[in-house]
């Protein structure tokens, strides 16, 4: 068993494959002290994202732990999570700062 994708957080449900996977062949990576696998329902090219779970139209895709995108349609565990599938949702980023002052801005 050799490790052939990266999972950046623990709350993903995506993880990167770090080599070419093919249709059939199975896909490890670490959640934490674990080692966990599925089978790549579809040929996954190196450094794409694969499904870790089923996903509805309009789901959430999370990497790093962050919201990456939403889903444009079903996309079904084991499963190549690309451009064609999700789209980018903008974050409001002024609603996601720190205040670092004190409440004086």
């Amino acid at each position: 068993m050799k490790i052939n994708a990266l999972m950046i957080d623990e709350i993903d449900n995506v993880v990167t494959c770090v080599e070419e996977v093919s249709k059939g062949s199975d896909v490890f990576y670490r959640k934490g002290d674990e080692i966990l696998s599925l089978k790549a329902e579809e040929n996954i090219p190196y450094c794409h994202k694969i499904a870790l779970k089923d996903f509805a139209k309009g789901d959430e895709v999370i990497k790093y732990g962050e919201m990456l995108g939403k889903t444009l349609e079903p996309i079904s565990k084991g499963h190549w999570v690309y451009d064609k599938n999700i789209y980018s949702v903008p974050r409001d980023y002024d609603s996601e700062m720190i205040d670092l002052t004190g409440g004086k801005r």
